[in-house]
């Protein structure tokens, strides 16, 4: 698999060490890294709608914040 630009692999790997895994595989890197990608992208939409519900061209953290209690 080809890492394109995003969130680095060797950042899930520490993630997932962090959670307690010994040892992880480039799959799982990969995995992990898609799934954080989506979820992230769903949260800057719904983020981006909110700040321009409110009339703002900019996102800030309160649209972020309330886009991950509605996700």
């Amino acid at each position: 698999m080809v890492n394109k630009k995003g969130i680095p692999l060797a950042a899930m790997e520490r993630l997932l060490k962090a959670a307690g895994a010994q040892r992880v595989s480039e799959d799982a890197k990969h995995a992990l890294k898609k799934a954080l990608e989506d979820y992230a992208a769903k949260i800057g939409d719904s983020a981006i709608k909110y700040s321009a519900h409110a009339g703002r061209k900019t996102v800030k953290a309160e649209d972020v914040s309330l886009a991950t209690k509605v996700q």
